[in-house]
């Protein structure tokens, strides 16, 4: 990294310095805040929340936790600006319906209802369009949720990718259900449900023009049938998340320090596919950092750990299921992982994002 280049009275010349990785100290918006890494979360921390005051009541998890009478609702909302619109295995459509029903399922929700709201550039083939709104009906009825109400902008032309998507969703909890980040404590087992990095691989391959030997298809699946097994065992889940952007090492590391613990992993037991490892291999990246659609990570007592991943392992979206490492009372607030060559490395919070535009 180059040296900073000083403007006499301290302060940093911006514009004359050169650097590979995202400014972490830019006065403009760059792509690296959108990577849900540690820039993500300095634009929350230092800019949105203190501007919110104390109107901002917010948990900083996938979906909020609001009581209305003797009934808890979740409720989240999602953006989804992927570039392409369509990739192996998806589309934007159907991931605004899927990443908002996973936002409420990580804290054991049941959803009910979603918004849709379409930011559409001026010009964009209305045969495109429809093929995102069917896309977003067809993956509602295969979610079991109601689309409910929406709304529409038109921007200019070359003011926009075409089409930008917004869903808001509600989900209810059932009583005793309480599961957040903070909950992670020293003995949990940390279990993921399936093949990490697929939906980061699949649309870098589209979008690229990449070929891998082998088509590696997004994972873009509906989770909270999923969670229902995982709850209906009995067993006390403690957290969960679904590793979007930033992959399984944002998630972890956030998780790490909302609760105070350290996370050993065992990365022999990560189940990476091949196409994955192979296209990470060949890029440079890491698959733990790469973003998944479809999985979900989940911390639960070791005494309950063996029945919850039955249960996983015998519903379609978790049969790759697999316990991955240890929430640890050493290092709170860090993610290690112990190699194949049989040393320990650090899984930091990515600064920015490997893949841009990926959700």
């Amino acid at each position: 990294m180059p040296d900073v280049v000083g403007t006499g009275n301290g302060a940093v010349d911006f514009e004359n310095w050169v650097c590979p990785m995202p400014l972490r100290d830019s006065p403009t918006i760059v792509m690296g805040h959108g990577g849900g890494g540690a820039m993500s979360g300095e634009l929350i921390e230092h800019l949105f929340l203190p501007a919110f005051g104390a109107a901002a009541q917010a948990g900083l998890g996938d979906s909020a936790v609001v009581t209305v009478g003797e009934t808890r609702l979740a409720f989240s909302t999602d953006s989804f600006v992927v570039k392409p619109l369509t990739f192996p295995g998806g589309s934007i459509g159907d991931l605004a319906v899927n990443g908002t029903v996973n936002d409420l399922a990580m804290s054991g929700a049941r959803p009910l209802v979603l918004s849709t709201a379409f930011i559409l550039e001026e010009g964009t083939p209305l045969v495109r369009i429809a093929e995102v709104a069917s896309a977003m009906g067809t993956a509602a009825l295969g979610a079991g949720v109601a689309l409910v109400t929406g709304d529409t902008k038109v921007v200019d032309a070359g003011h926009g990718d075409g089409i930008y998507v917004n869903t808001a969703g509600i989900g209810v909890l059932d009583p005793g259900v309480d599961i957040r980040p903070e909950l992670a404590a020293p003995g949990d087992v940390v279990m993921v449900s399936g093949e990490i990095g697929l939906h980061g691989v699949a649309v870098l391959s589209c979008r690229e023009g990449l070929e891998f030997g082998t088509t590696v298809c997004s994972d873009t699946a509906p989770l909270h049938g999923l969670v229902a097994a995982m709850l209906a065992t009995g067993a006390t889940v403690h957290t969960m998340r679904d590793p979007t952007r930033g992959g399984l090492a944002a998630s972890l590391n956030e998780i790490a320090r909302a609760a105070g613990v350290g996370i050993a992993l065992d990365e022999k037991t990560i189940p990476i596919p091949a196409g994955v490892r192979d296209a990470c291999g060949l890029l440079g990246l890491d698959p733990l950092y790469v973003a998944n659609e479809g999985k979900l990570v989940a911390f639960v007592p070791a005494a309950d750990a063996d029945r919850v991943l039955a249960a996983m392992r015998a519903h379609p979206l978790g049969v790759h299921a697999a316990i991955i490492g240890r929430c640890v009372a050493e290092h709170p607030g860090m993610v290690t992982a112990h190699t194949a060559l049989g040393g320990t490395r650090v899984v930091d919070l990515p600064a920015g994002e490997q893949l841009p535009r990926i959700c």
